[in-house]
């Protein structure tokens, strides 16, 4: 009969992994040179003695999904008259004049979006 030792129970076998930015991945090495503890034991320990403090996010609603969505598609068609413009800018089909505005005017239409999106709930 085998049975496992509780070594063999208490091994470390998941591991669990997280993107930071420079500048939270410094923050996180100050926390963890402060506690004197290894990288992964400080993260053991924040996290299964549940001394994390999480703040939910509110729900967005139908309506903010479906402008989302929809604004996407918009942002698509955006990227490809920009393209377009482009192309036929490198191609001398229009004026440097006629470019310039397009741009401007796409450029605007999605400051207007993103304005609509914080504005949203």
């Amino acid at each position: 009969m085998s049975s496992k030792s509780k070594d063999d129970a208490e091994k470390l076998t998941r591991p669990v992994s997280f993107r930071l930015t420079a500048a939270d991945h410094a923050a996180y090495l100050a926390k963890v040179e402060a506690s004197g503890l290894k990288p992964s034991e400080f993260f053991r320990d924040a996290v299964l003695t549940n001394r994390t403090q999480i703040i939910a996010r509110a729900k967005a609603s139908p309506e903010r999904g479906r402008m989302l969505y929809l604004f996407n598609k918009a942002s698509n068609n955006i990227n490809q008259l920009a393209h377009r413009a482009n192309a036929d800018h490198l191609a001398g089909v229009i004026s440097e004049v006629t470019y310039t505005r397009i741009l401007a005017e796409l450029h605007g239409l999605a400051h207007y979006m993103k304005a609509a999106l914080k504005d949203a709930d």
